[in-house]
């Protein structure tokens, strides 16, 4: 298990390349780059089991397309 903070990817796009990402900075939204665009994530108050240990759960909220 790393020491580098993660959290658990939930909703968004079913072809999400992974739902247990790193996070800079815990509390803070998550922003995955996807096809030409933004994928965004908030923090909830749950937490979730996962292989990597109880992570914090981040729920998709919105997309946004890169410029261009």
């Amino acid at each position: 298990m790393s020491d580098e903070p993660q959290a658990l990817l939930e909703g968004g796009p079913a072809d999400l390349p992974d739902r247990i990402v790193p996070i800079t900075t815990p509390g803070e939204d998550v922003k995955i780059e996807l096809r030409n665009g933004y994928e965004h994530f908030r923090p909830t108050d749950r937490q979730a089991d996962t292989p990597q240990g109880r992570l914090p759960v981040y729920e998709w909220w919105e997309r946004t397309e890169m410029p261009g």
